[in-house]
């Protein structure tokens, strides 16, 4: 094939009236990881642009990632910064603020050299997400979400790139991006792996955890999962946790119908460490066709999978919302200067309402549970301002005050999505739910064509009825609070105050402790203690200092939950607490802890009109 093209290039030089201009190919931006050498913690990062044709240009690591919807400034973690000429001298720069460099002589630049730090080891994580965080463990782990550690120029977001991650070559890649190839040179010790992709937005978009092979792979209805664990101990495996996250992702499907279009879905679970600096807030981060998860490698089994069906199940419904359901702020996200959207209720809240719904229309949790989830939705969105146009803190999601209420879209957020899903139901006579709604609006769009912000409303009330704009006026771009009791009475529920079992420190999603921020100290909260506390003694004040001889406080209480959930009842307990400056030993046995609670129940009376409603609602 050279050979003809060049044979037909000559002839169009022969015989051609005037000289051609060859146009040269586009080199991509080329990415380069040294997994390999790895100096305190700290990985080289090298990327190669095409050259360039004007004199300056600026180099960037985003400040701002989607799926965040918070400043993180991930530039803070690159250090010793270099810009190389052609002939590998250094060439001058300004730092302009944590995530930027501007570079003069431009035209002679070849590439830019820097080292990127493990936000893991930083204390509070440098105030990122552990989820979309980095790790660094030299010949263990390697967590790399992509955007701590490859930047990009200036107008060049849309270039393609090409990743060249040399690593060795006992850790393999988890990923849900297609391997090109993988090379190992004269050292059989090391190899490099070459990812090509489109644009830079792709780069980002597929994080890739290295570690010791500890894969399961699930065949979902002709999709492909891919489960990688890395347990640092030991304690779980990949093969440990495949029945419950194929139960799960069949359930998803199910529910889903026709509505996904993922062949490929990659699951990549970093389980921390309790008792060293590691990973210090659990949760997930979605993309396109996989999700990081952080969690606490100390968790029992059925607590470690049930938070993987809530948190999980969250991530993949985001395949919908907003991957292949958003807006332009979105599709062409400036990482350095991020306009938001205005429709957080639908990217998060919806997802969220979606990872609840889908658990009992499944038959994966019963009636009363999903009631449960919901009414404990209320009660902690209620602890924020119920007055605030969710339309408004969306789109001003990262200024004060409205990034302190981000909490809210996973409550009220999911409660929004839930009286939408009701009163669809109500004015289709139970034909039309909000699942179908996000079908027709993943039919009009797609992941490749993006709507205006003010206009996804009108498309809604569009595709449904007229009587929807009234809810969006009222309940979402307006400052009326939702009547939930309305909406319930709609599928014959009401409220009613009982006695249920509750955590040991967790009455639904409200903890009995809080932590004292300056001290670390965990201290039981103003408020009506369970039977557990309450007959052991525990007092509302009184600072916990240690449980059957384990110091507990701020660094390891997510291991203090952990280890309650395999408490069994009648086992003897002995609890040190601080009241009053004076350390107090309580002792007694374990009980299965009770509160009053106000829960959501079924209206035995409700006429045959609500019993379909809640029917289509819960089962669709």
């Amino acid at each position: 094939m050279k050979k003809l093209i060049l044979g037909l290039a000559t002839a169009s030089l022969l015989f051609a009236c005037k000289t051609q201009n060859v146009q040269l190919p586009e080199k991509p931006v080329t990415a380069h990881l040294d997994l390999v050498n790895v100096s305190n913690d700290k990985v080289t990062v090298t990327v190669d642009p095409d050259r360039f044709t004007k004199d300056t240009t600026s180099f960037f690591i985003p400040k701002t990632v989607p799926g965040t919807y918070s400043t993180d400034n991930y530039g803070k973690f690159s250090e010793n910064f270099r810009a190389l000429n052609y002939k590998g001298e250094p060439m001058d720069f300004k730092k302009v603020d944590e995530n930027t460099w501007m570079i003069t002589n431009a035209k002679n630049l070849d590439k830019v050299v820097y080292e990127v730090n493990d936000s893991f080891d930083w204390e509070n994580e440098g105030g990122t997400y552990s989820m979309a965080g980095t790790n660094i463990l030299k010949d263990k782990n390697f967590l790399l979400n992509l955007h701590g550690f490859v930047g990009y120029f200036d107008g060049m977001t849309e270039k393609k790139y090409h990743l060249e991650i040399e690593r060795p070559t006992k850790l393999i890649p988890g990923t849900s991006l297609t391997l090109n190839e993988s090379v190992t040179g004269n050292n059989p010790a090391i190899s490099t792996d070459i990812f090509d992709v489109d644009r830079y937005f792709d780069v980002i978009d597929h994080p890739i955890m290295y570690a010791k092979a500890d894969t399961a792979k699930i065949d979902v209805q002709g999709m492909e999962v891919l489960l990688d664990v890395y347990s640092p101990n030991g304690k779980y495996s990949a093969q440990d946790l495949k029945p419950a996250i194929e139960k799960m992702i069949s359930a998803q499907k199910s529910f889903l119908g026709d509505i996904n279009n993922t062949d490929k879905y990659a699951i990549l679970l970093y389980l921390a460490e309790d008792d060293k600096p590691d990973a210090g807030n659990f949760g997930a981060l979605e993309h396109h066709t996989s999700t990081v998860v952080v969690l606490s490698e100390s968790m029992p089994k059925e607590a470690l999978e049930n938070s993987l069906t809530d948190i999980v199940s969250h991530e993949f419904f985001h395949i919908i919302t907003p991957l292949s359901v958003h807006a332009e702020e979105i599709h062409y996200f400036d990482y350095n200067d991020p306009k938001m959207s205005e429709h957080l209720w639908m990217y998060e809240g919806v997802t969220e309402y979606f990872a609840n719904l889908f658990q009992v229309n499944q038959g994966l949790i019963d009636n009363q549970e999903f009631y449960n989830r919901m009414t404990d939705k209320i009660s902690v969105s209620q602890r924020f301002d119920d007055t605030v146009p969710f339309t408004e803190m969306s789109k001003n999601i990262l200024e004060e005050p409205y990034k302190d209420m981000y909490y809210n879209v996973y409550m009220k957020g999911a409660l929004i999505g839930m009286a939408l899903d009701i009163r669809l139901r109500e004015l289709s006579g139970g034909q039309m739910g909000i699942l179908d709604l996000m079908k027709k609006l993943s039919e009009k769009y797609g992941k490749d064509q993006p709507f205006k912000d003010e206009n996804l409303i009108p498309t809604i009330v569009e595709l449904t009825y007229p009587e929807i704009q009234d809810f969006f006026d009222q309940y979402v771009s307006g400052s009326t609070p939702i009547p939930y009791e309305q909406f319930f009475e709609k599928v014959g529920l009401y409220k009613k105050e009982v006695m249920s079992e509750v955590g040991f420190f967790l009455k639904g999603q409200t903890p009995y402790i809080r932590p004292n921020q300056e001290t670390g100290e965990l201290i039981f909260r103003e408020m009506e203690l369970n039977t557990f506390l309450n007959d052991l003694g525990v007092k509302s004040g009184d600072i916990l200092v240690s449980i059957n001889g384990t110091a507990y406080n701020l660094q390891n209480v997510y291991g203090l939950i952990s280890a309650s959930q395999e408490w069994k009842e009648g086992d003897d307990i002995t609890m040190v607490i601080k009241r009053d400056g004076k350390e107090m030993e309580l002792s007694g046995k374990i009980t299965t802890p009770m509160d009053s609670q106000e829960k959501l129940v079924e209206n035995q009376n409700a006429d045959g009109v609500q019993m379909e409603l809640r029917h289509a609602w819960l089962k669709g």
